[in-house]
């Protein structure tokens, strides 16, 4: 068993979105991105893999195939990897999201940024 605590991978940066991995065990991933009023991830997929989005604090916009849609705390999203994937916060407070992708499509996917 590992165990983490969340609050210690809610860090936030002025200068771009954060990324803090958890765990990366049997081909998948999970991690917590983080972002400060205006700061946003830029359109992606994941090709081959399965995305599961759990927002811990704040809300923003997430598009999915350019189909906004608002998440707030205590919202799951389930996303294919081929979708195409944003996210964005536009409100005025820091927001932190749990990610689990499954069936990483490559390493990238799993480092700090």
């Amino acid at each position: 068993m590992e165990k983490v605590t969340l609050a210690g991978a809610m860090e936030y940066s002025r200068d771009r979105f954060t990324k803090r991995v958890l765990f990366q065990k049997g081909g998948s991933v999970m991690f917590v991105l983080n972002f400060m009023p205006g700061q946003a991830l830029p359109v992606h997929a994941h090709p081959g893999s399965e995305l599961f989005l759990t927002v811990l604090e704040g809300s923003g916009t997430l598009t999915i195939d350019e189909r906004n849609t608002t998440v707030t705390a205590g919202d799951a999203v389930h996303c294919g990897g081929e979708e195409r994937f944003s996210f964005s916060n536009d409100s005025d407070e820091n927001v932190s999201l749990l990610v689990v992708l499954s069936k990483l499509p490559n390493e990238q996917y799993a480092r700090n940024v």
